[in-house]
């Protein structure tokens, strides 16, 4: 009995260790790090092996095609490991957060009730409460749009974190959606649109540059649509907060996603040609190029709308790079429809493109809409397209080969001697150089061009960082 006793008092003292994974968007991997933030005030440290883990956390996401079912395949696997780990005397407590969370609540509890605790989105600074809450063995389910502003009871990460986790970093701005496009559950599951404070995100981004980072991307679900309180009242826009991050000592590169082409402003396309700061790479959804898909997609744009936006882009910024959303096999699609997008695709030439066969999420409209494509029309046309967007990459990358371009440098390389970075247009280069030009950016001329990757030699002179 004795020697029972000394083994749980060893389980009662060890560090307690959390393990989150994230699906979907770069939104998800952002509400992850705040997650463990928080966390780490309660004395859990994150670990990579999810065997270890006293707390497991599934980060969901509802965009991709059969969602949910996927989060309870993996939940049945975590429970077996849940009880493995009883049996060694070992708890442990496993949550579903994210947008599967908000969407099924206390379903979840019920189709899996080995799952200690449900949370929303917009309520994951709850989390030392939610587990307290889970210690009389009952399920808790926290999916509620809550009154106060969840980041301002987030921890803040220490400046070794920050360290830890690179020299890019992502920063929300902005949250929601109130464009109710027919397909998409963002409205029902991340709420209305809701800014930042000016404040708040300078605040963020000064302690991420004091910590070392050098480029952060601002990250909204509609985020051009940015209308945060300034310092002194009044709404800031997406360019206005573009223009005083710039000046944040140590920020050398801003990017921004994702964009709604109805809210690319004058001021913002104005900021892309002014700032230097502002990276020439634009992710535009347009998810179709049929306006009579457009139309049943709320989308509340045209096709010819979305090509004067592409048009003013590249007037005011000439190497703008542009990626895009595409939906396949959208209710009421035809083969005509698929063309129009084809067309479009083949006039915008894309650097690169997210494209998905439409699935129904549960509670849109369009999950109620007749004509819905036969699985089979949707995997060919979804083949056809990827063809054309791939060669449009391939391009887009060839044309790097014997160009000289800044690169900033963020890690080690794949192999000794070689250090790895990013172009402004999120190319990743290999080159072979000293570490100590990790935190800066180099001039570098592109010698080869790989599948994923490009490689070059360093130029002559190099820009400096102030890391």
């Amino acid at each position: 009995m004795e020697s029972q006793g000394d083994a749980s008092s060893q389980v009662d003292d060890r560090k307690r260790k959390v393990f989150v994974k994230s699906y979907g968007c770069q939104m998800n991997v952002y509400d992850a790090t705040r997650m463990t933030d928080v966390l780490a005030k309660e004395g859990y440290e994150e670990t990579a092996a999810m065997e270890s883990a006293d707390l497991i956390v599934l980060n969901t996401c509802h965009i991709r095609e059969h969602a949910s079912e996927k989060v309870f395949s993996e939940l049945g696997k975590i429970r077996v490991l849940k009880q493995e780990r009883a049996a060694r005397g070992v708890d442990t407590k496993i949550a579903v957060a994210g947008c599967v969370a908000q969407a099924e609540g206390g379903e979840i509890l019920r189709r899996q009730p080995a799952v200690d605790f449900v949370v929303g989105p917009q309520n994951y600074h709850r989390l030392p409460d939610l587990l307290r809450r889970t210690g009389n063995g009952a399920g808790v389910v926290d999916t509620e749009f809550p009154i106060e502003d969840k980041f301002d009871h987030l921890a803040d990460p220490s400046p070794e974190k920050i360290r830890t986790r690179g020299l890019s970093a992502f920063v929300t701005v902005q949250e929601g959606c109130d464009k109710f496009c027919t397909f998409c559950v963002v409205p029902y599951t991340r709420g209305a649109e809701v800014s930042r404070p000016v404040h708040q995100i300078l605040q963020e981004v000064e302690r991420l540059a004091a910590s070392g980072v050098c480029e952060v991307t601002l990250l909204g679900q509609n985020v051009n649509a940015y209308h945060g309180e300034g310092p002194s009242g009044g709404a800031w826009s997406l360019a206005r907060l573009a223009e005083r991050i710039a000046q944040v000592p140590g920020i050398l590169r801003i990017r921004y996603t994702t964009s709604h082409p109805n809210d690319m402003s004058d001021d913002l396309l104005a900021a892309h040609r002014d700032i230097p700061q502002f990276m020439p790479f634009l992710h535009l959804p347009v998810q179709s190029g049929s306006d009579r898909i457009l139309a049943l997609m709320n989308r509340k744009h045209s096709v010819a709308d979305y090509l004067r936006q592409i048009e003013r882009i590249r007037t005011a910024r000439p190497d703008m790079a542009l990626s895009s959303d595409f939906i396949v096999g959208f209710p009421g699609e035809t083969e005509k429809d698929f063309e129009d997008t084809l067309r479009l695709i083949e006039e915008v030439k894309f650097a690169s493109a997210y494209f998905f066969k439409y699935s129904a999420r549960p509670g849109t409209p369009a999950s109620t809409m007749d004509e819905h494509a036969p699985e089979e029309v949707k995997a060919e046309r979804l083949a056809r397209l990827k063809a054309l967007v791939d060669g449009q990459r391939d391009a887009f990358n060839q044309a790097m080969l014997g160009q000289s371009v800044d690169v900033l440098f963020e890690k080690p390389g794949r192999r000794p001697g070689q250090i790895g970075g990013k172009t402004p247009w999120l190319h990743a280069v290999h080159v072979d150089g000293p570490q100590d030009l990790i935190g800066q950016i180099a001039r570098v001329r592109i010698i080869e061009v790989g599948v994923n990757s490009l490689y070059g030699h360093l130029g002559d002179s190099l820009t400096e960082a102030s890391h």
